[in-house]
């Protein structure tokens, strides 16, 4: 009965402690807010959260992620500070909350109020669990496609429920891998890789992953969703858990989750994939030619070395004899006059032109109105590399003319199109320009740069993963969970 109170509640997002709130009788209800009290009194709420691109990581402009921005409010709404722990697994979090080392616990956590010592808030969002294959295999498209494949999921995150569920519902020969040692990134590397078939986690995830993994194929949603909530002490009292309710009650009342959503896991624009399995081809085949002369422009402009390279994809998919019909030429694909200026004596020459592209993009964000701040800064200068400086101050004031803001990329974004319409075009010095062509540009940049932000993370965190042969004996890895035949 207790196996089926815990599927049937993990599906509407309750847990015991939800149910005592909603008027379910507690037998020893416990002292109502001394957790809430001590977080006050030392003036810092301690959470612990997991490393990965759906809870928490360092971004381009500092921390990020977002069940961060969730908890971040939640501690400006109890009027103290947030400290982080980020460096365990789903099984850390867990103990951490049960020993009190953790007031909260923010890990992408599935709802199971089975969990012994553990409160969980209510449902934050749901986690649609989905079984992802190696491209080339034989589409797996349903549950009976599972059996005879090596599977693995993340220990704790809840795919191995769905799976226990499968298995003892309809396919008793159904086995898999899990381990609490790896994360999505992990799953999706080893697929690829050819280490595991399958994989099991959830939609979000693999939206939010699959731009990197262009060797794993989208499967089938598997089972029922679960819910993603916050884990607290159960023997702490009630005070902090109603206090996470009013104020997640809050943030879905007044839109801010479903933002927090949308932002975070909206996009999964296909042609995009599509773009970025070529340029993950490309940047293995190509980049590494010239990693060395990005690395030196990088350290003499100040620019990260990456973002030289996204430009450089964008203007010539690194091929350092492009030309185009209008005479501009080189891997950074530079007119004849912005070379004199830079002093590049041949542009086909890729050393040369890539030192003469960073210092042109310096050159251009240092002419830039003081008042336009970082990250907006990068942008408008790669935006004046494309279209050129006179018709991005154009575009800044058409952007004043409409009301909006000439120093946020935002609002200047939205002008740089209206370059093309007479009406606009007519009231600026400069006059026409193709103002779509630079927004779409500055797009396929920031989505390069992005890409190869995630390979030099994944390489640096996932190091001794990826150095493991194919084939090489996963024993220390993952623990098999056996059929129950």
């Amino acid at each position: 009965m207790l196996q089926a109170f815990a599927r049937h509640s993990r599906r509407l997002g309750l847990s015991m402690a939800g149910l005592v709130l909603l008027g379910w009788p507690a037998l020893n209800p416990p002292p109502e807010a001394p957790l809430l009290d001590a977080i006050r009194a030392r003036d810092f709420l301690q959470v612990d959260t997991r490393n990965t691109p759906t809870t928490y990581y360092q971004g381009r402009q500092g921390p990020t992620g977002f069940e961060f921005e969730l908890v971040r409010r939640f501690a400006e709404r109890l009027g103290v500070s947030l400290s982080l722990d980020s460096d365990g697994n789903i099984d850390d979090v867990l103990d951490a909350v049960r020993s009190g080392k953790a007031d909260l616990g923010a890990a992408a956590l599935p709802l199971d109020p089975t969990l012994p010592g553990i409160h969980f808030s209510r449902a934050i969002m749901t986690l649609q669990p989905l079984v992802v294959y190696r491209r080339g295999l034989p589409p797996v498209a349903e549950p009976g496609k599972l059996l005879g494949r090596s599977i693995g999921v993340i220990k704790g995150s809840g795919a191995g429920l769905v799976l226990r569920e499968l298995q003892q519902d309809s396919l008793p020969g159904l086995s898999w891998k899990e381990s609490a040692d790896i994360e999505v990134a992990d799953l999706l590397s080893l697929v690829e890789n050819g280490e595991l078939d399958v994989a099991v986690i959830y939609a979000h995830q693999f939206k939010l992953n699959r731009l990197f993994f262009p060797g794993v194929e989208n499967g089938f949603l598997l089972g029922d969703p679960l819910s993603l909530a916050w884990a607290l002490p159960a023997d702490r009292g009630l005070g902090l858990l109603q206090r996470v309710n009013r104020f997640l009650d809050e943030m879905q009342a007044d839109g801010t989750l479903a933002a927090l959503s949308a932002r975070y896991f909206g996009q999964d624009d296909y042609l995009e994939y599509v773009g970025a399995r070529t340029f993950i081809q490309q940047a293995n085949a190509r980049l590494d030619t010239y990693k060395d002369e990005f690395l030196a422009a990088a350290r003499k402009t100040g620019f990260d070395w990456k973002l030289l390279a996204a430009l450089g994809y964008q203007e010539s998919h690194w091929k350092p004899e492009a030309t185009s019909p209008t005479g501009v030429r080189g891997l950074m694909m530079l007119t004849q006059s912005t070379a004199e200026q830079v002093g590049v004596t041949n542009r086909l020459d890729p050393a040369q032109s890539i030192d003469g592209g960073a210092r042109y993009l310096k050159s251009v964000k240092q002419r830039l109105p003081e008042e336009i701040e970082e990250p907006d800064r990068t942008w408008m200068a790669l935006a004046a590399y494309n279209v050129g400086l006179g018709h991005l101050y154009d575009a800044q004031k058409i952007a004043e003319m409409r009301g909006g803001d000439p120093y946020a990329w935002a609002d200047v974004r939205e002008a740089l199109p209206l370059l093309q319409k007479r009406k606009w075009y007519s009231q600026v010095r400069y006059g026409y320009a193709r103002g779509g062509e630079p927004v779409i540009y500055v797009r396929n940049i920031r989505r390069y740069y992005e890409i190869l932000n995630y390979i030099e993370r994944s390489q640096q965190q996932f190091f001794q993963l990826n150095q493991r042969e194919p084939g090489a004996d996963d024993g220390g890895l993952f623990d098999v969970v056996p059929p129950v035949l």
